[in-house]
């Protein structure tokens, strides 16, 4: 399939985002420009879902140049262009997951009885604060680490579509259309999902 766009609407940077898609998609390799020009409008995206995803994460930015070379070698295999969106979505959770079950394997274990370590020295932990006191900061963070471990542990259809609501707020008929399944599965890989999540955190939720 060809296209035939106008180079005065290209060159204009609010050029329709499936105009700049189909560019890219034009050649063995996208148009450097087109995609750059594609990439500054959807950067905020990613780091705004990255954030949601991994906020204690320090290599964030790592992980958003990654998921811009991943978009920049598949972007050929996106047949409808105005979903890009949510393909850009999918990849970037589809990342998180991925990256999440390296650090899993590879986790070092937190010693209370060390000070912890901050940028400007060392702080103890029993230090008085009207904030949340360590040992309620590290439940916290420890239900966060293991609510994201608990969702990669899923099936990855579970994965991506409790991720596309919860983290995303997409309604079930918009998941339906970006993974193409009904929206009857939707809410019932959802459910499902919540019930597997719940079995696996009640220690954390309480009865």
């Amino acid at each position: 399939m060809t296209y035939s766009l106008s180079w005065s609407a290209v060159s204009n940077s609010q050029a329709p985002s499936t105009d700049l898609v189909r560019l890219c998609q034009q050649g063995v390799a996208p148009n450097k420009a087109h995609f750059a020009r594609l990439m500054r409008r959807y950067q905020g995206h990613v780091d705004q879902l990255l954030y949601k995803l991994a906020p204690d994460w320090n290599d964030r930015a790592d992980l958003a140049q990654e998921v811009w070379v991943r978009v920049y070698r598949n972007i050929n295999r996106l047949q409808e262009p105005e979903k890009f969106i949510g393909w850009v979505s999918r990849i970037t959770t589809n990342l998180f997951y991925d990256e999440l079950r390296k650090r899993k394997r590879h986790q070092a274990p937190i010693s209370l009885d060390a000070p912890l370590r901050v940028g400007d020295g060392d702080l103890e932990w029993d230090l008085p604060s009207d904030e949340l006191g360590p040992v309620e900061h590290l439940s916290r963070q420890e239900f966060y680490e293991q609510l994201h471990r608990a969702i990669a542990n899923l099936p990855r259809s579970f994965q991506e579509t409790i991720t596309l609501r919860e983290v995303e707020g997409l309604s079930y008929e918009e998941i339906a259309d970006l993974t193409g399944v009904s929206i009857g599965t939707v809410k019932s890989r959802i459910a499902r999902a919540r019930m597997k999540l719940q079995t696996q955190l009640k220690s954390y939720l309480g009865n």
